[in-house]
């Protein structure tokens, strides 16, 4: 079996290798997340051609090493990778793709999170016991959109390296999407400004981000670790100070099981609102501005 699987492997690689894209092409971009493929279109227009390796259905934690992602890998000129350790399962897949554009310190590879100030770094050592902990940071910072210039100023760099002649194309987009973020922005902190300091519980801790930029706490989380369920005695302890502290709002992720979300949400009075982790997925978030632009409205109307 083991021998087959190798062979079907080979020959995928195979039909799906190509030589680089021609200046009169589009450039080939893989992205790790649906998010970092929504501002790489933001960037890039008509210029690119995006894939992302994650659906936007899946918890991106998750994503399998399968012989169809590293076809688009062989395929592409420029992987943009999230970084933090959130991609980790990236890697392996870059290796049996074949593709020296995408190695690491190559002109075909983009880690999106340089320049960006993580927050949540663990102030001690980090081990597996302690869940999935991220010992750089969290990871999740494209849903701050006060990071999206840092990050589309590093995604551009890395279009114009592997395509130089478009770099007056990719600039004068790359300036007009930040004028549309920036202009949303503002709209987006006078939606949530009333709310600014309420506590909210979370599926995942994914979330600290948004609620940060736009003035709200994360107060705790449904997982008593990161990617771990909880105990029971855990939910109770959580009930409880939802009830103390008047907590009312849970957020989930479309990923996630609602049981759990449910059955708090009825102990306490809360109420779930399901928003989009990534850029996609829900309908009607597929840009980078409708993904927040639904996450803002939806976190607006529950906290009413």
């Amino acid at each position: 079996m083991r021998r087959l699987a190798r062979a079907l492997l080979t020959g995928a690689l195979a039909l799906g290798a190509a030589a680089p894209a021609s200046a009169a092409d589009p450039i080939r971009v893989v992205t790790t997340l649906p998010d970092l493929k929504a501002l790489t279109e933001a960037v890039g227009g008509d210029a690119v051609r995006v894939e992302s390796l994650a659906r936007s259905s899946q918890n991106a934690h998750d994503v399998e090493v399968r012989p169809s992602l590293m076809v688009k890998l062989r395929r592409a000129d420029l992987l943009v990778i999230n970084g933090l350790d959130l991609d980790f399962w990236v890697e392996p897949l870059v290796q049996g793709a074949g593709n020296p554009r995408l190695l690491p310190g190559a002109p075909g590879r983009v880690d999106a999170s340089r320049g960006i100030r993580p927050l949540g770094v663990p102030s001690g050592p980090v081990d597996r016991s302690m869940g999935d902990v991220h010992p750089r940071g969290n990871p999740h910072y494209t849903m701050d959109p006060a990071t999206a210039p840092v990050v589309t100023a590093t995604i551009a760099e890395g279009l114009v390296r592997v395509s130089p002649d478009r770099r007056a194309e990719v600039e004068r987009r790359r300036e007009e999407f930040l004028a549309r973020l920036a202009a949303a922005q503002d709209r987006w902190a006078r939606t949530l400004g009333p709310f600014r300091g309420q506590p909210v519980v979370v599926g995942h801790d994914a979330w600290i981000y948004f609620l940060s930029r736009f003035g709200l706490r994360q107060a705790a989380t449904l997982e008593e670790k990161p990617g771990i369920p909880p105990s029971p005695a855990y939910v109770a302890r959580l009930v409880q100070r939802m009830k103390d502290e008047k907590i009312g709002v849970i957020v989930l992720e479309p990923w996630a099981d609602r049981r759990l979300a449910d059955r708090v949400a009825r102990e306490t009075g809360a109420r779930v609102v399901v928003l989009a982790h990534v850029a996609g997925a829900l309908d009607g978030t597929g840009s980078y501005l409708d993904w927040l632009e639904h996450n803002v409205a939806a976190l607006a109307a529950a906290l009413r």
